[in-house]
């Protein structure tokens, strides 16, 4: 078609479709913004703003392959130093601490669906980072994967309760969802031993141990940190905890710095997988998106649960400066 055929055209179609033809032209077609102006008989202000229209309303999207995070010089060192299958490193430089959240967070929803393959179960953990995660995913499908929420339910600071992170994970993988259906917590260890052998939660129980891949955020053992605030642990239990040495948490246990756990007055009143279950997976995927984890993320891998990791620049230079 030639130039006066196509401006004959663009005439005749919607706001929208115009939109579409100026973004088809450009990003598909390779065309430079004074070409497409040339070929449609438009302005190239015209062009900028039709460009613009488009990525505001989402029907465009721009990546970078994940070659680019995961082949940087610091993701092989954080590999090489670790024993890490792969990292994917976003850069974190002059960031602020919630830019930077957010920055690790999308890479880490970008990167996940080259991660999993069909059948999959993947157990998830609870918290900001891994619900971010989840909202920050494009809608894929994966066959006959599932879900598993790893620890049961609780009051989050953040509006949205534990079973929520799998779900709407699940959501927008096109899986399959198996949430448990008890709180996180007990009030007595006799109660938890009642609730676990029910026979319906014992098949949840049974069903998350099936696991072969880990998603997930190691959590703190400060006073702030999210297994306080959400009422998981007491400040009387955070005491003994960080008394015996823990330094984070992963899946509402408490660990030390080699990653062990810490026994404590949780454990028997806990509903949800046991640690010992999450290191030897095929697959730990691990999100570090602030440098107050530092210390955690490090327990995590010398304790062996992560084989991946997402993580800042700037993070990564942490990581790398501590020992192992």
């Amino acid at each position: 078609m030639n130039n006066t055929a196509r401006r004959r055209t663009i005439g005749q179609v919607s706001g929208e479709n115009a939109v579409i033809e100026v973004a088809w032209l450009y990003y598909h077609e390779g065309l430079n913004q004074k070409d497409i102006a040339e070929t449609l008989g438009i302005s190239r202000a015209t062009v900028v703003n039709y460009l613009q229209e488009a990525r505001e309303r989402e029907l465009i999207r721009i990546t970078l392959a994940a070659p680019a995070f995961t082949t940087h010089r610091l993701a092989s060192d954080l590999c090489r130093r670790f024993g890490l299958k792969a990292a994917y490193v976003v850069p974190d430089e002059g960031a602020s601490v919630e830019d930077a959240f957010r920055r690790v967070v999308k890479g880490a929803a970008l990167w996940l669906p080259d991660l999993l393959a069909p059948g999959d179960n993947l157990g998830v953990a609870w918290g900001r980072t891994v619900y971010d995660l989840a909202e920050a995913l494009e809608i894929t499908r994966t066959e006959e994967m599932t879900v598993l929420q790893l620890v049961g339910s609780m009051a989050t600071p953040y509006g949205f309760t534990a079973e929520a992170c799998s779900t709407r994970l699940a959501q927008r993988l096109g899986a399959r969802c198996l949430n448990l259906h008890a709180p996180a917590i007990l009030s007595s260890a006799d109660l938890a031993r009642a609730l676990r052998a029910e026979p319906i939660l014992r098949v949840q129980l049974d069903e998350i141990e099936k696991l072969n891949k880990l998603l997930f955020s190691v959590g703190t053992a400060s006073e702030d940190s999210h297994i306080v605030s959400s009422g998981l642990a007491t400040t009387e239990d955070l005491a003994h905890y960080t008394g015996n040495g823990a330094v984070g948490v992963i899946c509402g246990r408490f660990v030390d710095a080699a990653g062990r756990a810490i026994p404590g007055p949780m454990e028997d009143r806990m509903i949800g997988i046991p640690l010992e279950r999450l290191t030897g997976l095929e697959m730990g995927i691990l999100v570090t998106p602030g440098h107050d984890k530092v210390e955690a993320t490090m327990a995590a891998i010398r304790g062996g649960y992560a084989t991946h990791l997402v993580t800042g620049l700037t993070v990564a230079e942490a990581l790398l400066a501590q020992d192992l």
